[in-house]
C-alpha cells in the first residue's frame, strides 16, 4: 500500500471522489502542514496553526496508479485559487499536493506542468507541491461526511460542483 495526501478546500468534498475508485483502501479527512501537534478542527479554523484540511489516501499501486490519483485531484479543485477553494476561504483551505518521496514529487510536478501547458485555465496554476508533514485525522464527525450528512454536504459543495461541471465536465 502507498499513501497520498491532497488538500483542496474542505476535506468533506475531497473524500467521495477518491473513495469511489477501485484500489483505494481508505480515505481519511484530517489536517497537515502546520506547526502544532494534533490540532482540533476548532484550532485549524482559527487559521493560526498553519494546517490545511486534507485527505490521506491509502491505495494499492497494483490497482491504481499515483498518476491516476493526481488526475482526479486536479478535477476536484480550482488550481488557480491560492486563497481557498469555492465557499471555503483562507490558508487552511489552500490547494496542495503533498509528496512522500522523489517519485511522487516528480509525478506531481509533471502533472502540474501538463495542466499548465494544456491551456485549460487562463490564469496561473497556483497549487503548491510540498513535502508531506505529519497527518492528523480529523474528528469522527468529519469522516465520510457526505454519507453521514448528505443534505448538508450537498449545500456546502454546490459551488464546487458547479465549477467542476463547468471546467472539467
Amino acid at each position: 500500500m502507498e499513501r497520498a495526501i491532497f488538500a483542496g478546500g474542505c476535506f468533506w468534498c475531497m473524500v467521495e471522489p477518491f473513495e469511489e475508485l477501485d484500489g483505494i483502501e481508505s480515505v481519511l479527512s484530517g489536517y497537515t502542514g502546520g506547526h502544532t501537534v494534533n490540532p482540533t478542527y476548532e484550532e485549524v479554523c482559527t487559521k493560526t496553526t498553519g494546517h490545511t484540511e486534507a485527505v490521506e489516501i491509502i491505495f494499492d499501486p497494483e490497482k491504481i496508479a499515483y498518476s491516476d490519483l493526481l488526475d482526479l485531484y486536479w478535477q476536484q479543485t480550482d488550481p488557480t485559487d491560492a486563497f481557498g477553494q469555492f465557499e471555503d476561504r483562507g490558508d487552511n483551505y489552500r490547494p496542495v499536493i503533498y509528496y512522500f518521496d522523489e517519485r511522487q514529487k516528480e509525478m506531481a510536478e509533471l502533472s502540474k506542468a501538463q495542466l499548465e501547458a494544456s491551456g485549460r485555465f487562463d490564469r496561473l496554476i497556483v497549487t503548491t507541491i510540498e513535502e508531506a508533514q505529519p497527518f492528523y485525522p480529523a474528528e469522527d464527525y468529519h469522516q465520510a461526511f457526505y454519507r453521514k450528512n448528505p443534505e448538508r454536504y450537498a449545500l456546502s459543495s454546490k459551488r464546487r460542483h458547479d465549477f467542476l461541471k463547468e471546467n472539467w465536465n
